[in-house]
């Protein structure tokens, strides 16, 4: 997706690398979007990396959604993200070392959900491991450390 010379060796590994993965995409998203989302956290499978963020609609997008217009908050949603790829492609090539050869977002509603996928050109253990890890001790492998705040709920609710 974006340019092989942005990717090198990441300096982390494992779960260190799923929660730098989950820290990135709350920074992006405060940055970008003017909120960012309550709960992150990140999951390798295979040739893929999945980042489920939780909350983090913002107070227009809420607005929207109490008019029923559900439609029109996903579609500026993907408008947005469309133009954000190389930025959070790049993002996630420094943080891992691989190429990123696909990109899609989604946003869900109630509960309000949006995941990012992103399509490496080659699997990786470390990552699948530490996601095993998480998923079989139940822990917070892959989750946002904090050290990029999370927000919390809007005011209006969801």
């Amino acid at each position: 997706m974006s340019d092989a010379r942005r990717a090198r060796p990441p300096e982390l590994r494992g779960g260190d690398m799923l929660a730098r993965l989950s820290d990135e995409m709350v920074r992006a998203k405060k940055e970008f979007f003017g909120k960012g989302p309550e709960e992150a956290k990140s999951y390798m499978l295979d040739d893929m990396l999945i980042v489920v963020m939780r909350g983090g609609l913002t107070t227009a997008e809420q607005t929207m959604l109490r008019f029923g217009r559900q439609n029109l908050v996903r579609q500026f949603r993907q408008l947005f993200e469309n133009e954000m790829t190389d930025l959070l492609t790049g993002l996630v090539e420094e943080t891992t070392g691989r190429k990123v050869v696909n990109y899609q977002s989604q946003i869900m509603f109630d509960p309000n959900i949006v995941v990012e996928m992103f399509v490496f050109e080659q699997p990786r253990e470390d990552g699948i491991e530490a996601t095993a890890e998480g998923q079989l001790g139940e822990d917070a492998t892959g989750a946002a450390t904090g050290a990029q705040k999370l927000d919390g709920p809007s005011p209006l609710g969801p």
